[in-house]
């Protein structure tokens, strides 16, 4: 938590690309978890993931060819299948014999779910099955079919500890999240007290009904509700609903190293009239994101020198839980045992 960089925990499903980025017969390079990953469409439309390199000269594969069923590499020809198996070797005469089944790139177990492609990292070899991790989170009232109808991804520049410690911070807004057009009066802070419980893999903001007066939540109905859970590997899940439309929104963290991060935010929405704002709705969410990665890169500057950080009660509360929970999950993994939720129920007061 102190330094630039942050352990990476494994045995996780994380959010790889909104299922849009990868069109059929098409692939995907990216450096996730500080490994090589080409996530692939083949011509079914199922999508799969590789380990980036060739095991012959270990040329990323990412620069040969993608047929829809078998991903060739650029240096030799040798061809791997999705599940990253070589199935061809040209160099071969017909007397050469060979255990194709034995030369493998590597692959990820990867699912599209609600729009979304999500990898999983074993920590050992395991499947998610076996982690006790069977399949990525779900976001309520939508259906595994139903992509965001709003989504934007950032890179920045920390690690994912400082990353989350900004998704769970409750009075930064008044400061960095400022425009002529939103907040712009820092000054006028009101007292807040929120209710919080554990939960799967974290813990949530006990639901609770939001003020009427909201011009915007009224266009959910009435009697709306709002719920916030925070959970490992770094998801915030936002579920607002009345008794007419839904909206839930997701903020996804994604170590590209142990310094470097994507960050994710998508909406599902029920409003039909939201795919008509879409670009303004976007842009919107894009000013407001990167306001966080202007911060987390003056940050940076700071963190260079090796500062002790100063966490206080109540405000900075979520950033210790979230060390606690991350430190358990990793205690669980070492000793063999299931993961035990560290945190109890707990009422936080701040201003903001």
């Amino acid at each position: 938590m102190q330094g630039l960089k942050a352990e990476l925990l494994r045995g996780l499903w994380y959010v790889a690309a909104p299922g849009k980025s990868v069109r059929r017969g098409k692939m995907l390079p990216k450096t996730l978890m500080g490994e090589p990953v080409l996530i692939g469409r083949d011509n079914d439309g199922k999508v799969f993931a590789l380990r980036d390199n060739c095991p012959h000269r270990g040329i990323p594969l990412r620069y040969g060819k993608f047929d829809g069923e078998t991903v060739q590499c650029c240096y030799h020809g040798w061809k791997f299948d999705r599940t990253g198996t070589c199935v061809e070797v040209p160099s071969l005469r017909e007397e050469q014999k060979i255990e194709f089944g034995r030369i493998k790139c590597g692959a990820y177990d990867c699912i599209e779910q609600q729009g979304l492609i999500w990898i999983y990292f074993p920590k050992d070899g395991e499947t998610p099955a076996e982690g006790g991790q069977p399949e990525p989170a779900r976001m309520p009232h939508f259906a595994d079919d139903v992509a965001p109808t709003l989504g934007i991804m950032l890179p920045f520049p920390c690690s994912t500890d400082h990353a989350a410690f900004g998704l769970m911070d409750p009075t930064h807004a008044a400061f960095v999240h400022t425009s002529w057009w939103f907040k712009k009066d820092a000054t006028k802070l009101r007292p807040k007290e929120k209710h919080f419980e554990p939960s799967e893999l974290g813990w949530r903001m006990v639901r609770h009904k939001l003020p009427p007066q909201n011009l915007v939540y009224k266009l959910l109905g009435k009697d709306v509700e709002t719920e916030i859970s925070y959970k490992l590997p770094g998801l915030r899940i936002e579920e607002v609903h009345g008794d007419k439309h839904a909206v839930v929104g997701l903020t996804a963290i994604t170590p590209v190293t142990e310094e470097d991060t994507e960050v994710y935010q998508f909406f599902w929405t029920t409003p039909g009239w939201v795919p008509f704002v879409r670009p303004l709705a976007q842009h919107l969410m894009t000013v407001f994101l990167d306001q966080d990665r202007r911060v987390v890169v003056q940050q940076r500057e700071g963190l260079m020198h090796q500062p002790r950080l100063m966490l206080i009660n109540d405000a900075d509360t979520q950033a210790r839980w979230w060390m606690r929970v991350k430190d358990e999950w990793k205690g669980a993994q070492s000793e063999s045992r299931p993961f035990a939720n560290p945190l109890v129920p707990r009422t936080l007061r701040w201003r903001s």
